[in-house]
């Protein structure tokens, strides 16, 4: 992981899973059309790091969980992009099963 934060790499990654470009990503997340190319390259670099509510826009362009942004784990990572797959029921039957309940 670059620096002392996942989210560099985590964007990175769920960029190209989407298959979209630096720009395209940008735009769809609400970020001006000629800055939208710079600002998330400098997320991917890890030069910048985005707030929180600019990491909801991302999350909700790129169709991830949030969450997925800050893991460091790579098992926890895929494990986040498979629950934000999943019904909200599937999810809370899930968590209730692993809870042993």
């Amino acid at each position: 992981m670059a620096g002392n934060t996942p989210i560099p790499e985590r964007l990175r990654q769920a960029r190209e899973r989407a298959g979209l470009s630096q720009k395209a990503l940008g735009i769809k997340a609400g970020i001006d059309e000629f800055s939208a190319s710079p600002r998330i390259n400098q997320y991917e670099t890890g030069k910048h790091t985005p707030d929180f509510q600019t990491m909801e826009r991302l999350a909700g362009a790129l169709g991830v969980p949030t969450p997925f942004f800050y893991c460091r784990d790579d098992l926890l990572a895929e494990l986040m992009l498979s629950l934000g797959q999943m019904p909200r029921t599937q999810r809370k039957s899930l968590l209730k099963e692993l809870k042993g309940a």
